[in-house]
């Protein structure tokens, strides 16, 4: 206490010293002082409040103990009286048995009497039951049936109350109404016939399909309350429960199985489209069906059935197990299509659960697939397997029919455009088409399966083409008269190239969600190019089995006397131009060029092959002059195939071969070659010293000084030209002496 007065007395120095630290706060000492008193006043009211509220406190606490320990003292004097009382009665307790079997006895009387109508007139009201069930009075018949049974129980029920171990009594009341058995059975029959005729019952009387509903109702109230009354007494009476609401169940799941089943009316041997059929029908009932649970049915039970969903549950599971059955037989690619098609797009469509009609109720988006993944994925295989054998199949009969086609006398077919063409990349693409619409209904993975099996069979089947194409040719050339339309033929399978080209990039665009090119891709492009290739080349090659002996003429005394060999080439080769100008672009374009350069080429071969030796400068310059003139021939005709396109390139080594002819003065003849030379650098020493040699007036010291010459100053091959001389060889003298011994042996 001390220590506290002197941390309170230490505390107010400091506050004082605190408020008079200047001078000029001696004046409100008086000030200070008053608000101190304020405080002190203040915190000493607060703490009298406090103190005088705890002690209330305690004053009322302790009324309360006063009070409660009076309240114990009261109810243990009242706990001694009813010990007391309780002993004094258990003797009056024994002395009332008889009472107690009095009243039990009593009761059974009581329900004897209660149910004494009704137990003389058992036969009478089993009669009339039976009546009723036969006449479709049901809920009449069930009241009475109920009037029995609760007679039969309750006789039972006192029996179990008096003495449960003696059956024998209780036997002779079951054996006594024995007939009510069988009469809940014979209602129960009918009930479950009504059921089974449910969707067209409540077309045509809804009211019975509500008696039947209320009567398994009731029934199931009976059930709760019989199981109830087990559990209190032990005693159930016999054929309880009944559970027809479970049994009803049952029954509609039956139906709408056997609805499900009977869709079934052809097989694949009567009808080929039996599955299509099939599937359709069943659309049809279950959509129907469901239709009428809604608008119809659903009114006849009461909300907590959830009619529309118990209904829509056994369709789905009674679909689910036919769909299942269906899958498992050994169906062909088209039903398998068929059947993944309806179950996959159709089911979920608003053709059938997602129709208008059905809305809200159906949800598809809650709906159970019909079929297991692992079975839609072996559905999807075997399709494949069947899919390849068949479009193999497909492709090989359809090439076939084109080989026979290639035999015709007649032309081939034009496009609107005039272009040939044969009906094989129609007929291709129609088969991949369909297949590729069938596989869109599926689903768009196993779409883009498809299509790249479609085009891994095109790879193939192109390649078998293109052999096919060999042989063709090469059968020709046993006897080139047959067939009659080889060239225009020809020409078809050029342009099918283009045309399989076209359909591939559309098909690409119009079933392909990826833009990169595939390996598949890469390999039809490659082959379609050889083959429209090998096929200009061989039409090339029938031009020039014609131009052979024409050729053979070229740069020979013949020649130049006048032979109208060019003439002839000119006139053949725009004469096979004329069908050539039936093959589409670019192939048209490619395969003028690669004629320009064969005839050049063909042309140059004759002048290296030195078939004439020029013997002064007349002929030199005859021949020089008809080597321009011949030159300036080809390029008109090829500018003219080409369009307009620049033909100089070609036809000018021809006419620089000329010049080197023409030059009269031998000493000017290295400026000329090397002329040549510089504007075709891929012209080689053995042209030069060959066209030396058909020249005639070049010395040997002179050609090997411009040999010589030129190898040391050969300008670099310009890759910005296409070669002229590369492919043109220069016979030596022993295979010149090879080819001539022959003809001197004739």
């Amino acid at each position: 206490m001390e220590e506290t007065n002197r941390e309170a007395v230490a505390t107010a120095v400091q506050r004082v010293a605190g408020m008079l630290q200047r001078s000029d706060q001696l004046d409100k000492v008086e000030q200070y002082r008053r608000r101190e008193a304020r405080k002190k006043a203040s915190v000493e009211a607060r703490l009298k409040a406090a103190i005088q509220s705890q002690l209330d406190g305690v004053r009322t606490g302790l009324t309360q103990l006063h009070n409660a320990l009076c309240d114990v003292k009261d109810i243990q004097n009242s706990l001694g009286d009813v010990s007391k009382d309780w002993r004094q009665s258990i003797n009056t307790i024994e002395n009332l048995k008889d009472v107690k079997d009095a009243v039990v006895q009593h009761s059974q009387l009581a329900s004897a009497v209660e149910n004494l109508k009704n137990i003389f007139s058992v036969p009478e009201i089993v009669h009339d039951t039976h009546d009723l069930i036969e006449q479709g009075e049901l809920l009449q018949a069930h009241r009475k049936l109920i009037d029995l049974e609760c007679s039969r129980d309750d006789l039972m029920y006192e029996q179990y109350r008096m003495d449960s171990k003696n059956t024998h009594d209780m036997n002779l009341i079951r054996a006594y109404f024995g007939q009510v058995q069988g009469l809940s059975d014979e209602l129960a029959k009918q009930l479950w016939m009504v059921l089974q005729r449910a969707l067209v019952t409540v077309r045509r009387d809804p009211t019975m399909l509500v008696s039947v509903v209320r009567i398994i109702e009731r029934e199931e109230k009976i059930d709760r309350r019989m199981l109830d009354r087990k559990k209190q007494t032990g005693f159930i009476p016999p054929g309880r429960p009944k559970g027809w609401k479970s049994r009803m169940n049952q029954v509609l799941e039956g139906t709408v199985s056997a609805r499900i089943e009977s869709t079934q009316s052809e097989t694949r041997n009567s009808d080929k489209m039996w599955l299509v059929r099939l599937l359709e029908i069943t659309r049809k009932y279950v959509l129907d069906d469901l239709i009428v649970v809604k608008n119809l049915m659903v009114q006849c039970f009461p909300p907590h059935y959830n009619t529309f969903q118990l209904f829509f549950d056994l369709y789905h599971r009674a679909l689910s197990a036919r769909i299942q059955e269906l899958a498992s037989e050994d169906l062909e690619a088209n039903e398998i299509v068929s059947l993944l098609t309806w179950v996959l797009n159709t089911y979920k469509s608003v053709e059938m659960m997602g129709h208008p009609d059905l809305y809200p109720e159906c949800d598809v988006k809650q709906l159970e697939p019909l079929l297991p993944q692992e079975m839609v994925d072996v559905l999807l295989g075997k399709y494949m397997q069947t899919f390849t054998s068949n479009i193999t199949g497909w492709l090989r009969k359809a090439l076939e029919t084109d080989k026979k086609d290639w035999q015709k006398e007649s032309e081939p077919e034009a496009d609107q455009d005039g272009y040939y063409q044969t009906t094989l990349p129609a007929i291709v693409f129609q088969m991949f088409e369909q297949n590729l619409q069938v596989a869109v209904q599926i689903n768009e993975s196993f779409k883009e399966q498809v299509l790249r099996l479609c085009l891994k069979q095109m790879t193939s089947f192109l390649v078998r083409y293109r052999d096919e194409a060999i042989a063709y040719k090469e059968e020709h050339l046993k006897d080139r008269q047959l067939p009659q339309c080889y060239v225009q033929y020809m020409i078809a399978i050029i342009n099918n190239c283009q045309t399989f080209k076209e359909s591939i990039n559309s098909l690409k665009r119009k079933y392909s969600t990826s833009s990169e090119p595939t390996q598949n891709d890469v390999q039809i492009e490659k082959t379609l190019n050889e083959v429209a290739k090998e096929g200009c080349q061989f039409l090339l090659d029938e031009v020039f089995l014609d131009l052979e002996h024409h050729l053979n003429e070229l740069l020979t005394r013949k020649w130049l006397t006048g032979c109208p060999a060019v003439d002839t080439i000119c006139a053949t080769v725009e004469d096979y131009f004329n069908d050539f100008a039936k093959i589409k672009k670019p192939y048209n374009q490619e395969m003028t060029a690669e004629a320009h350069r064969r005839v050049v080429v063909e042309y140059l071969k004759a002048v290296m092959q030195k078939r004439i030796t020029f013997k002064n400068a007349d002929e030199r310059k005859e021949g020089a002059d008809r080597m321009i003139k011949e030159a300036e021939q080809f390029s008109f005709l090829f500018k003219k195939l080409s369009a307009g396109e620049d033909t100089d390139w070609l036809c000018g080594s021809i006419t620089a071969i000329a010049e080197v002819f023409k030059l009269t003065d031998p000493t000017l003849l290295f400026l000329e070659v090397s002329t040549l030379v510089s504007k075709y650098p891929d012209i080689r020493e053995e042209h030069v010293v060959a066209l030396l040699a058909v020249r005639g007036d070049a010395t040997r010291d002179m050609r090997q000084m411009i040999v010589e010459t030129l190898s040391q100053s050969k300008p670099s091959v310009s890759t910005n030209s296409a070669p002229v001389f590369r492919d043109i060889t220069v016979p030596t003298i022993s295979s010149m002496t090879a080819m001539a011994v022959p003809k001197l042996l004739k």
